[in-house]
């Protein structure tokens, strides 16, 4: 009966481990919106650095679970002509993930063109990036 407990403190334990990470994830990443549309290299350079390091996480680790306005932060930055932080977010995605197609079906490059952004900064980074 002992041992039960102890497991059922063990599993508990590292339950609310997991979640208070993921929680403290999400609001170091709380504003990442605003940064991207505001064109802030610098803080989002800043941001993704500090869960890199305290989290591990890599920004194609999380890059799909961050949606603003219903767009990925690519997106959002051609939407919102954040040029040097659409090139900054492409040069640090890897080329198989900036191929795969995101929850409407459409690769990044697909969305641009269908948009009007493959002719910006940010859709020259892109092609550039994928050769």
């Amino acid at each position: 009966m002992r041992r039960v407990f102890l497991k059922l403190g063990l599993v508990l334990c590292s339950f609310m481990i997991a979640t208070s990470s993921v929680a403290s994830v999400d609001s170091d990443l709380a504003n990442v919106c605003t940064i991207v549309k505001n064109n802030d290299k610098s803080e989002l350079r800043k941001k993704l650095n500090k869960v890199k390091k305290e989290y591990k996480l890599r920004l194609s680790d999380y890059y799909t679970a961050i949606t603003c306005g219903g767009k990925t932060l690519i997106r959002h930055a051609m939407t919102n002509s954040a040029n040097d932080v659409g090139e900054y977010l492409i040069k640090q995605m890897r080329k198989s993930e900036l191929n795969k197609a995101e929850s409407d079906g459409k690769t990044i490059k697909q969305w641009a063109e269908e948009n009007g952004h493959i002719g910006s900064p940010i859709g020259a980074a892109l092609l550039n990036r994928l050769g």
